[in-house]
């Protein structure tokens, strides 16, 4: 698939751009959403169906919300509102979850769930949850239902964002859907954020992420401590430049088409509390739980009791979100620990410590978690971790680690350093002139040498296409 994604996107996307400039402005959208559903329907065609379901059922439940809130009758619409609800749950659980927990059945010795061995339709978790946020979104008065089927398919089939985000609420997008402008700067803007994405992915993300698989597949008899932090980092930046790159992309593309999408990253690893990291990171799947979970149960102005509830149940719903594995629950379980404890036991102790000492906390147990992040075997999570603290493996460092030190250690400050907003703040150092000079010259520099890596290279996955 990731392939065929970058493949569609210098291939057909200039051939996008061309027919949807030509196209007259009240037929843009329906060019962009065959454009859309082709994309989308490219490797698995028959996947289409369930496109198709999604954006009618959801369609005409928006339309039923809306007439029911007009007359006065809440009941029916909060029914409609959960039939939509529900449906999409059913989707994503029957695909993304069915198999998992039949595995898990019979690892009980219960068969009575078959292992069915779907191929997870790509995307699938993004856009249910786009398509939940319509009906609740309409059920609030925050947006009006979609009266054209057109307008609401090319809102669902995006594909910019489709397969890996950012997670697009209707109510931020509902009137570009309906109406938006061209400006030369917004195209020039979004050519600018999407080569810068790509560099990401392609130049950061894969060189690191092939230290990573390499300590990954190491014995855990071979792993020494100083080997297992220098994998966890590697796969930190990975995962962080892979999936803001992806967003910069989507980003990117959709401001050359006239959307303005909302920014998925802000420097996650410059946080000094887990709260500020979740604020930074995914920003678009944090505020969508917030809003459409997090705050119906209740939110924090609650009881502590409720409270820990309410973090608990979000942030495992948030974890078995990102796969259906146990490691997944258990990353976004430890996630909510973490949370209920700064919000309620060392909060304000942790604020009064100096921003050094905050910063280092934050990173230490982000590490860790994306340790149980990664690491889906649990016969492999144990001793990893065993060697991240030298509780197992080969001792302090041996000659292998030391050489991927020496070998990674450019990569990882070039990361650091473009992790941070250091390298925006120099640029603007610069007089402006001298900017308009080097911008188009760096662009023309990161769009060869990401083709050149793509061309040669073997190692290229979009790490949340499996979300």
């Amino acid at each position: 698939m990731v392939f065929s994604t970058l493949f569609f996107l210098f291939t057909y996307f200039p051939i996008v751009l061309l027919l949807h400039s030509i196209t007259p402005l009240k037929y843009r959208n329906a060019v962009l959403l065959v454009v859309n559903l082709f994309f989308y329907g490219w490797k698995r065609p028959v996947y289409l169906l369930i496109m198709f379901a999604s954006i009618g059922i959801d369609y005409v439940h928006g339309i039923l919300v809306e007439r029911a809130k007009a007359d006065g009758n809440d009941r029916r619409a909060r029914r409609f509102v959960a039939q939509s609800v529900v449906f999409n749950l059913l989707l994503l659980g029957f695909f993304k979850y069915w198999d998992f927990i039949a595995g898990s059945l019979h690892a009980v010795g219960l068969g009575f769930m078959p292992v069915l061995g779907l191929e997870l339709p790509v995307g699938i978790s993004f856009y249910t949850f786009q398509t939940m946020s319509y009906t609740i979104d309409v059920y609030r008065g925050d947006a009006k239902a979609q009266r054209n089927i057109v307008n609401f398919g090319t809102f669902v089939t995006l594909f910019p964002q489709l397969i890996a985000g950012p997670i697009l609420k209707y109510k931020d997008l509902a009137d570009q859907i309906d109406e938006r402008d061209y400006p030369v700067e917004r195209f020039a803007a979004g050519t600018q954020i999407f080569v810068v994405g790509l560099a990401k992915k392609v130049l950061l993300a894969n060189n690191l992420g092939a230290l990573w698989e390499a300590y990954k597949a190491m014995p855990v008899s071979q792993l020494t401590t100083l080997g297992a932090w220098l994998g966890v980092l590697a796969f930190a930046f990975q995962l962080y430049f892979d999936f803001s790159g992806y967003s910069d992309m989507a980003v990117g593309l959709g401001r050359m088409l006239g959307f303005e999408f909302l920014g998925n990253f802000n420097y996650p690893y410059l946080a000094k509390s887990i709260t500020d990291f979740w604020r930074r990171w995914h920003i678009s799947l944090s505020s969508w739980f917030r809003d459409y979970l997090y705050i119906p149960l209740g939110g924090s102005r609650v009881g502590k009791g409720r409270l820990v509830f309410n973090l608990m149940v979000v942030w495992g719903a948030t974890g078995i979100w990102h796969g259906a594995n146990w490691n997944f629950l258990l990353w976004g379980l430890y996630y909510g620990v973490l949370l209920v404890l700064e919000k309620v036991v060392w909060g304000k102790s942790l604020e009064r410590l100096p921003g050094w000492v905050r910063h280092g906390y934050t990173l230490l147990l982000v590490m860790v978690g994306w340790a149980l992040f990664s690491l889906e075997n649990f016969a492999q999570l144990g001793p990893y971790l065993g060697a991240m603290f030298g509780l197992a493996g080969a001792g302090g460092a041996d000659g292998a680690t030391l050489y991927y030190l020496r070998s990674y250690l450019p990569m990882f400050l070039i990361a650091g350093v473009a992790a941070t907003p250091l390298g925006k703040h120099l640029w603007y150092k610069f007089p402006e002139r001298a900017q308009k000079i080097a911008c188009p010259l760096l662009m023309l520099a990161g769009l060869l040498l990401s083709t050149a890596y793509l061309v040669d290279g073997t190692y290229n996955p979009f790490l949340y296409f499996q979300f």
